[in-house]
């Protein structure tokens, strides 16, 4: 990521910007987001929440079921109702995993790993050089040390 990379819901009442690179970018092919999103995947940018700045309106929480039945809190634009951002497992608001589509740029974050590929749809092709595993994955693993760093002032 090169500069400061803006998005916003569909009708533009939800605007908000990312002040640094996301610790990680993943593409979830999972049921819940598949179901949550009308589609065969969401690409999340992993970032902290204090690292996305809201420009205009105010997006609202909501709480969606989730295969690990804790649940995820999505944050939506209160009058088109697109989903900007969530937080997953019931977490607190310190880290976003924001939706990728909903930026201005979404070509200027590719994902750095695919997951929940048990559940993939049969006709996605996966890129070759991009790690994808069938569930979660130890992000100790693959995270670069710059983010291990970051999610390490987060939660300690």
């Amino acid at each position: 990521m090169t500069g400061i990379l803006e998005g916003g819901c569909a009708c533009g009442a939800v605007r908000y910007r990312l002040t640094s690179a996301p610790m990680f970018v993943h593409c979830c092919h999972c049921t819940s987001c598949q179901t949550e999103t009308g589609s065969a995947f969401v690409i999340n940018a992993l970032i902290e929440s204090d690292r996305v700045e809201t420009v205009a309106g105010a997006a609202e929480p909501l709480m969606t079921p989730s295969e690990s039945g804790r649940g995820q809190q999505v944050w939506r634009c209160p009058a088109c109702r697109v989903a900007l951002w969530s937080n997953y497992g019931g977490a607190t608001d310190v880290l976003r995993f924001v939706r990728v589509g909903t930026l201005d740029e979404p070509a200027a974050l590719a994902p750095d790993i695919h997951i929940y590929t048990r559940s993939k749809l049969p006709w996605v092709a996966l890129p070759d050089g991009v790690p994808a595993v069938e569930a979660y994955y130890d992000s100790s693993k693959l995270w670069p040390a710059e983010s291990r760093a970051r999610r390490k002032a987060l939660f300690g």
